[in-house]
């Protein structure tokens, strides 16, 4: 979201725009975030490019699953999953479609110790042998068991984003677009902003730049938390002639070297690449995509003669892998909401509320509280004392197909 570090006093001697909290970062989490405040509260969302959703929120794979990620994410997701039914006038922004971790002999020990985790046994159930081929056919017998998710969903990413979106506007918040921040600064308990040729103003500054997050800390002088930009690719097959892909669950590798799903009566693949990338408009690397055919087709049986269109998007991750949210420590009125990883858009519910919360300087609501949502789990100062470095909280730090 930064286009230079620079001191904005000369930018802002002229109109200055005031507002009691300024959002950077119009994707799936500064959306929500601004939504939920633009109830009782005067809101900015600023974006970078010139409409909002174009990076992580804009190429996710859009799947909602309750035993991904870490016991924090796992909380997140569980907690929003009615917000995502419920949708918006009577549309939900959710519906079933299934998903199978799939092992082969050599990784049924691995399917194993993924029941054994906490959580994850009451979310699923085990099928084998001929199961496995009524639920996705083109399934190689080397495939011999999996474990089926009770409660994975497809998301409509659009509406979702689309609803904060509108909520924001209906409130009399205000979205900016081809507004790069430029200058951020603190001055009179305000922090005043530069972004696309104008001047704002606010006592609280929400920081939801995803892979930008460290660069525009930065601007505004307070330290970076460490995030890891990481590249993640994808592309969209032809389904065979003689399949219906339409009712398949997603199909995710047990150590998550692959997945594969329906994706409008073609099919969607993923390597599950985690390349460490700069903040930037990122573009998948075609040997990654070749790597994505290889490994599905050694389990399915899934011809490849031309790839009708790829991707790559960045997932962006703290160094625990566990979001950061919070005020800042040691810079008043400055918000982290980032480090979401390839989580963000099933999480955003629970999250955006979360943030809201703690903005207004409350407790988290009582419905995530009892879903296991904590505010000192996720909060910044974590990440500033050396604790994130040796602090672990999942086996299974890899698994994420939001993006």
């Amino acid at each position: 979201m930064v286009a230079c570090h620079i001191c904005v006093i000369q930018t802002l001697e002229g109109r200055v725009a005031h507002f009691d909290v300024v959002v950077v970062g119009a994707g799936i989490a500064g959306a929500g975030v601004a939504a939920e405040l633009s109830t009782d509260r005067r809101v900015l969302l600023l974006e970078q490019e010139f409409r909002p959703g174009m990076h992580a929120t804009g190429r996710s794979a859009a799947l909602h699953s309750e035993i991904y990620g870490n016991a924090l994410i796992r909380a997140l997701t569980r907690a929003g999953r009615d917000a995502l039914m419920q949708g918006e006038r009577g549309r939900a922004f959710i519906r079933r479609r299934g998903c199978l971790h799939i092992a082969t002999d050599a990784q049924l020990g691995r399917l194993d110790d993924f029941v054994s985790e906490p959580g994850v046994a009451a979310a699923v159930r085990r099928i084998e042998g001929a199961a496995l081929r009524e639920r996705v056919p083109v399934l190689l017998p080397r495939v011999t068991a999996a474990l089926e998710e009770l409660h994975a969903y497809d998301i409509d990413v659009d509406a979702l984003h689309g609803h904060y979106l509108r909520r924001l506007r209906s409130a009399g918040g205000r979205l900016v677009c081809s507004a790069r921040v430029s200058g951020l600064e603190r001055s009179n308990g305000q922090w005043k902003i530069a972004a696309g040729g104008e001047a704002f103003s606010a006592p609280i500054v929400v920081n939801a730049a995803g892979a930008w997050g460290d660069e525009v800390a930065e601007l505004a002088g307070v330290g970076a938390v460490g995030l890891q930009p990481r590249r993640r690719s994808a592309l969209i097959v032809d389904a065979p002639a003689s399949a219906d892909p339409a009712p398949w669950p997603a199909v995710i590798d047990i150590d998550e070297q692959f997945y594969f799903k329906p994706d409008a009566g073609r099919i969607l693949m993923s390597p599950a690449d985690e390349a460490p990338s700069p903040p930037c408009d990122v573009y998948p690397d075609d040997f990654d995509l070749a790597v994505a055919v290889d490994r599905v087709q050694r389990v399915a049986d899934i011809p490849v003669r031309r790839i009708a269109h790829s991707w790559a998007g960045l997932r962006t991750f703290a160094p625990d892998r566990t979001p950061v949210v919070g005020f800042d420590p040691a810079a008043d009125g400055f918000f982290w909401l980032v480090g979401q990883g390839g989580y963000g858009i099933q999480t955003s519910p629970a999250l955006s509320r979360l943030a809201a919360a703690l903005v207004r300087g409350k407790r988290p609501p009582a419905d995530l509280a009892a879903c296991g949502v904590r505010a000192s789990d996720f909060d910044p100062s974590r990440l500033r004392t050396g604790a994130a470095s040796g602090r672990s909280t999942t086996s299974r730090p890899m698994r994420s197909a939001n993006s």
